[in-house]
């Protein structure tokens, strides 16, 4: 009798070891191989709209000229909408400095939107560099020029689009993050990898 309740428990466990083995191998099979690098810090990663062409609208420099991001065609540019009365905006914003100091070049560049008013343009500009980002070139677009904003499809901030050389977007990450976590920079560099 003791010999069967053994072999019962033996199988009992095959078993339960089988369906734990099937049940991992048997889950959904990414359709963008890049999606497994939404884990940890990048768990927000969205790829639905990857492939989309980048906006065309205007957004402008510190100093007032108009500019597209046809200006960095050529070059991954990780493109972050952000404002300073955005506290989630403001938390990440150091990571994202950090992150262009650890990447950016000639292959790759963060790119910082701010969409506060026109007349607070130069209070944002000062804040970025308080907020240890005065590596990443600055930029605005204003309430009253939100054509990029919405051309983006940006519905709230932080938002950071990463767009390929190609000028199509690749990935979107909605809320903040911590773009100098391993989890950020090895998505980047599997990027800058893919894209050569």
């Amino acid at each position: 009798m003791t010999r069967l309740a053994f072999i019962g428990l033996f199988l009992v466990a095959l078993v339960a070891i089988v369906y734990v083995l099937i049940s991992a191998a048997g889950g959904k099979v990414p359709s963008n191989p890049l999606e497994r690098y939404a884990t940890g810090e990048m768990a927000k990663l969205s790829f639905v709209t990857a492939g989309e062409p980048q906006p065309t609208g205007n957004l402008f420099a510190a100093d007032g000229t108009p500019v597209t991001l046809a200006a960095w065609k050529g070059k991954t540019v990780l493109v972050n909408f952000w404002a300073t009365w955005c506290a989630p905006c403001e938390r990440e914003m150091p990571s994202l400095g950090a992150l262009q100091k650890a990447r950016g070049g000639d292959r790759f560049e963060v790119v910082a939107i701010s969409v506060d008013g026109s007349e607070d343009k130069d209070y944002a500009a000062k804040r970025l560099g308080e907020l240890g980002a005065a590596n990443i070139s600055f930029h605005i677009a204003p309430p009253e020029n939100y054509e990029i904003v919405y051309g983006a499809g940006v519905t709230g901030f932080p938002t950071s689009i990463l767009y390929g050389p190609d000028g199509k977007e690749i990935a979107r990450l909605a809320g903040d993050a911590d773009w100098s976590s391993l989890e950020a920079v090895g998505f980047i560099d599997a990027i800058l990898a893919k894209v050569g």
